[in-house]
């Protein structure tokens, strides 16, 4: 059996194919293992929690993961080292997120791809390799376009008096937030801040009727434009493809921003794990 995995820093999408072509894949979900904020025996006990009844690790013969935060040998084995306890038969390849989104996207045609979820990410692919990227840098510093930086916008105006009556109750009333000093604690001695800030994305897709949301929408995804897309050598020559929610949920407002930066449109998709089967399964069949 061969698992495919497509790891965020929120959540994780698995896809488990059986051996036998006409067998149906089975789905499960379980939370994202960011290395930066897990270790390999928190990954481990975490996804020995979350396989779903009936699924016998010592069957899987190969695991294929795509995770977010894998840009180093030594954060990509922090996961690895978790998969091979779990999974001790199977050949374990590690690969960053990237890699899956240009694989799901694009295929073995060259272009641009992104990824817009809870962070940001993007690249030139040309078929086989990614062989150009500008660094998001990350929630504290970057991460344009994605759902921490739609949700650092806002945070900061909520704690501020700026957003509309309705969204602040909503954000008080989802998240518990209390004064200034709670915040600033959740975000700077709690774990996994990033996923904090982005969980506000989903109170501005409930609440995109506001103008306000609207307007911080197309902040966010004109900010992703100017500090990360334009930077990109002939940007223009490329179509315009994206995975992951942030960019689906808002996908007529982000495309909207591409055709303002003179990039045609190609695919925005929720997540890759549908593609990464067709692609996985082509390569077998080679």
């Amino acid at each position: 059996m061969l698992l495919l995995a497509d790891g965020g820093s929120t959540k994780c999408s698995w896809c488990l194919l059986d051996d036998a072509p006409s067998a149906p894949p089975t789905h499960f979900t379980t939370e994202g293992y960011n290395p930066y904020f897990w270790d390999s025996a928190a990954i481990t006990a975490s996804l020995a929690r979350g396989l779903p009844p009936g699924l016998a690790p010592r069957q899987v013969r190969a695991v294929h993961y795509y995770g977010a935060g894998v840009l180093s040998p030594a954060k990509a084995e922090v996961v690895a080292g978790a998969l091979r306890q779990v999974f001790p038969r199977a050949r374990v390849h590690v690969a960053e997120d990237l890699l899956a989104a240009a694989r799901a996207l694009l295929g073995r045609a060259p272009g641009f791809a992104a990824i817009l979820g809870t962070g940001t990410n993007s690249c030139l692919f040309d078929g086989e390799k990614i062989t150009h990227c500008v660094e998001s840098l990350g929630y504290s510093l970057g991460d344009e376009g994605a759902g921490t930086y739609l949700g650092r916008l806002l945070l900061r105006d909520y704690l501020r008096g700026r957003v509309p009556a309705g969204l602040a109750a909503a954000m008080q009333a989802n998240h518990g937030l209390g004064d200034l000093s709670e915040v600033l604690d959740r975000l700077y001695s709690q774990p996994l801040p990033n996923r904090f800030l982005a969980s506000f994305a989903r109170l501005a897709r409930e609440h995109y009727h506001e103008p306000y949301c609207q307007a911080a929408v197309a902040q966010t995804f004109e900010a992703f434009f100017q500090q990360i897309v334009t930077h990109y050598p002939d940007y223009q020559r490329y179509s315009f493809n994206c995975v992951g929610s942030v960019g689906y949920h808002f996908r007529d407002a982000l495309a909207a921003a591409a055709t303002r930066h003179g990039m045609a449109v190609g695919h925005i998709l929720q997540g890759p794990i549908d593609a990464l089967v067709a692609y996985h399964r082509a390569a077998a069949a080679q």
